[in-house]
């Protein structure tokens, strides 16, 4: 006659949950040291007030009023701070619409169309070459080509399809977000190609088998089923254009302002308290976007 010793849960093995603290310990301390403790400071130091010569320590509102000052009037419509959010919004929007377009479309490509494994990887290298280079030298990149005798303008002369050059290539608007789809696409590429491989190619076939068009089966099952890397490269896209200030430093010709073009501003001229609340503030939107895209779909399936 035999007897079975009845197994433990894992939670009740004698030092098995202490040894799972000690494990999750040094991220604990990585992601305290240089994320909860310098977020914590940043608050703090927008409570504090400031002079043309020091920080002075205490606690205050003074900073949030003067950012959101002229707000209430709606007679003169849109304050300065409004004015500044609305125009990055709009660059996000339109930057996470274009990035969206394109990675979607080379992310089905790859995923469906190219059938070697090989190659497969071969062109996902080819669009990761950008990444070799800093951002910068690909912003400046664009100068001598969108300039007023640049090569876009004097090859457009040249073919006599226009007269004088185009001014709003550069230093505009448009710059600026051809700029960040240029460096941010890839950002949606990556999740929306990894969930693409994950979709079950029998899925696919089965939706064909029932007589479904290429664009019923992209739009009823591949779309669908792409949600959670959509969603991440979304929140990538969205989250980086939002905080970026060189790219429309750079490709707006410091004319086009930005939330983080304004803190940047406000940190060389010192006033850090000021700074530091404006951060608050943009952070605050950052995360309720982010918590609008996540109650979408549950992203923790794709990690």
């Amino acid at each position: 006659m035999s007897t079975t010793t009845p197994s433990l849960p894992a939670a009740a093995v004698p030092g098995r949950s202490i040894a799972a603290w000690w494990q999750a310990a040094p991220f604990t301390l990585v992601f305290a040291l240089f994320f909860i403790i310098p977020l914590a400071l940043i608050v703090m130091v927008s409570f504090w007030d400031f002079n043309d010569y020091e920080l002075l320590p205490g606690f205050t509102f003074k900073n949030y009023v003067s950012i959101f000052e002229g707000c209430g009037d709606v007679s003169d419509g849109l304050c300065v701070t409004l004015k500044t959010y609305w125009s990055t919004l709009k660059f996000s929007f339109l930057v996470w619409l274009i990035t969206l377009v394109i990675g979607f479309t080379v992310a089905y490509f790859l995923a469906f169309h190219v059938r070697s494994s090989s190659m497969q990887t071969l062109l996902f290298v080819l669009c990761t070459i950008p990444f070799w280079t800093s951002n910068v030298i690909r912003m400046i990149s664009w100068v001598p080509l969108l300039g007023r005798n640049g090569l876009v303008n004097q090859t457009l002369m040249g073919m006599n399809l226009i007269e004088t050059p185009i001014e709003w290539l550069l230093f505009s608007d448009f710059s600026v977000v051809l700029a960040f789809v240029h460096l941010y696409t890839m950002f949606m590429i990556v999740p929306i190609f990894n969930s693409m491989m994950r979709i079950d190619r029998s899925l696919i076939e089965a939706a064909s088998d029932s007589g479904a068009s290429g664009w019923q089966t992209l739009w009823n099952v591949i779309v669908p089923l792409s949600r959670t890397g959509i969603i991440i490269g979304s929140i990538f896209v969205l989250t980086i254009v939002m905080g970026d200030f060189v790219t429309i430093g750079v490709m707006g010709g410091q004319q086009i302002a930005s939330v983080g073009k304004i803190i940047q501003v406000q940190t060389s001229y010192l006033q850090f308290p000021l700074a530091a609340a404006n951060a608050v503030i943009l952070l605050a939107v950052v995360l309720m976007i982010i918590w609008g895209l996540t109650r979408l779909v549950d992203i923790r399936k794709e990690l």
